[in-house]
């Protein structure tokens, strides 16, 4: 959908959220999948709140003292696999991120935003916030959205929430796939995570993890279908965007023109695409911005008042958490992190 347009047009458009988060880690923990596990199977990348740890239990936003996101009454923590290229000598890179359009450097002599990506917290879609209210998540609130065991195109077009974008230029939107693009993007890959927006009233997680929630989305940020009796409950609408700069491996693609691309868990067709969230918005916080008909930047930046407090990009790169897991994520790697033995899901 091409939403680019709808978002210019603010006036028209009532309580959505759509912010920046610099990178807080890239490590491999998974508190929500494999708690307590150190390290986790394979590398994340996350934004958020600095109390993210290997376990993420109770309040998490009483617990932490610094925020990468841009509004800072927000501790939650946002997270995804990391994507890497694989050189035809067999050697991997991690791919860097870069910020989303409007969202980068505050000035000439300003620092720019620290990898991380854009989350979003929509009501309707991008022309009406609709006649429902929306309930805010708890404190203890988790989730998570896809599955790296989905090897199959039929699998990821079941998720139509899940989805990439071959960037023609930082502005480009729609031309949405379940898959990784088959050719090379001029402005890199933007992978998209939409999360159900439909919850059960009662249970603040699920063994799955996924189960206390329902997924009505029809993919890009269409208005969502009516919530079922199971899942009355209707909260934010929870989306990622993450920019990664695949152009900095362009003079190295491979000669048949094959996919270079993997996510950290050998994923190189990008059926398995996947995302997690726990919230930890102080207080009422995000209830508040939900009642409120702000748009954007308009909810809260620098420079202009809006019902949300926000913060500088640098302080945002300031907050950073303490690395759990010590390894090599960045560098030329024999191996992915975690995947010697892993199976490999590729074409």
């Amino acid at each position: 959908m091409q939403w680019f347009i709808l978002l210019v047009q603010a006036g028209v458009s009532y309580a959505a959220l759509r912010f920046a988060c610099s990178t807080v880690s890239i490590q491999r923990l998974d508190p929500l999948v494999e708690p307590s596990r150190i390290p986790s199977a394979h590398v994340h990348q996350i934004v958020g709140g600095n109390a993210f740890n290997a376990t993420m239990e109770g309040d998490i936003g009483e617990q932490g003292t610094c925020t990468t996101c841009a509004y800072t009454e927000d501790f939650s923590n946002y997270w995804t696999a990391v994507m890497y290229f694989r050189h035809e000598n067999g050697s991997y890179k991690r791919v860097p991120q870069y910020p989303n359009a409007q969202l980068g450097t505050e000035g000439r002599d300003a620092p720019d935003i620290n990898g991380g990506m854009t989350i979003y917290y929509t009501q309707k879609d991008f022309t009406s916030n609709g006649d429902q209210y929306i309930t805010a998540f708890k404190p203890g609130f988790r989730m998570t959205v896809g599955s790296p065991t989905t090897n199959t195109l039929a699998g990821a077009e079941a998720h139509p929430g899940l989805r990439y974008t071959c960037l023609q230029t930082i502005l480009t939107r729609g031309s949405e796939t379940p898959d990784f693009p088959q050719k090379p993007c001029p402005a890199g890959i933007m992978a998209i995570h939409h999360f159900p927006a439909c919850w059960d009233g009662k249970n603040l997680d699920s063994p799955d993890h996924q189960s206390h929630m329902y997924s009505t989305t029809k993919g890009g940020f269409q208005e969502a279908g009516p919530c079922p009796s199971s899942h009355p409950v209707r909260v934010p609408q929870i989306a990622y965007e993450t920019m990664w700069d695949t152009t900095v491996f362009k003079d190295m693609l491979p000669k048949d023109g094959s996919n270079p691309f993997f996510w950290s868990y050998m994923d190189s067709l990008g059926y398995g695409t996947h995302a997690d969230y726990v919230f930890g918005w102080k207080g009422d916080s995000l209830q508040r911005a939900m009642n409120d008909s702000c748009m954007f930047h308009k909810c809260g930046s620098p420079g202009m008042q809006g019902v949300l407090k926000t913060q500088s990009v640098a302080d945002m790169n300031k907050c950073s958490v303490t690395e759990t897991v010590t390894e090599d994520t960045d560098g030329w790697l024999t191996e992915l992190p975690g995947q010697m033995t892993a199976k490999r899901f590729t074409a």
